[in-house]
């Protein structure tokens, strides 16, 4: 079972289920030719595709085109059914950053032939986060910067605000449609400004006030 670590403590959690919204950032949506969603798009990673700050990111030999996608990710704290607003906003823990690796060209395969694409999000070590910071200790106000470089090139820069669907109100629609458990991860999507990256580069995240990470692809 994976643990995840807190800034400033010594205090783990073990990590149940990894819930993941897509196009939840209108000009990544737009840069992949989809259409803006009406409301969040939903898939799953297990517990055994995550990683950490400071771990190497195993690009898949069946796989020619792997990309970066930095997340905004939630911890909850508690379990959680049918939330309401303020219950929503209570079940959040902690943050941290993360990075959500995509295997574009599997995932497109697949997409074109109608079927799940599943294997091009759930590959070992394709969910990165680094240390949470409890929200105890610090309360999102969505003006915080997230961002990614690439061999110190940045290539994903916005504002938390950007985000279509906010982190109370994905964890109401989600709790509405499976009970959200003490323990789960919420990567909450990716801004604008994926792209492929390859074996031997370096990979930077940060979102202000929270955390960084730094992985390397090999």
């Amino acid at each position: 079972m994976k643990k995840i670590q807190f800034k400033n403590s010594s205090q783990t959690e073990t990590v149940g289920k990894i819930v993941c919204v897509g196009r939840n950032y209108a000009e990544h949506a737009e840069e992949l030719g989809n259409e803006i969603p009406e409301f969040p798009l939903i898939f799953l990673k297990p517990a055994s595709s995550l990683i950490f700050n400071g771990d190497n990111i195993i690009h898949p030999s069946y796989s020619d085109e792997m990309h970066n996608e930095v997340e905004l990710v939630l911890l909850i704290g508690s379990d959680i059914k049918n939330a309401d607003d303020e219950s929503a906003e209570n079940a959040i823990a902690a943050y941290t950053v993360g990075l959500d690796m995509t295997l574009r060209d599997i995932q497109s395969k697949s997409k074109s032939k109608g079927h799940p694409w599943t294997l091009a999000k759930c590959f070992d070590t394709s969910a990165v986060v680094s240390d949470f910071k409890l929200k105890s200790e610090y309360k999102l106000t969505g003006d915080e910067k997230i961002k990614l470089s690439v061999n110190g090139i940045q290539k994903q820069h916005a504002s938390l605000f950007q985000m279509i669907f906010s982190p109370a109100e994905l964890v109401k629609y989600i709790s509405a449609r499976m009970t959200l458990e003490k323990g789960d991860l919420i990567f909450t999507g990716t801004p604008a400004g994926v792209g492929k990256v390859n074996r031997g580069d370096i990979l930077t995240a940060e979102i202000e006030n929270i955390a960084s990470l730094e992985n390397k692809i090999i």
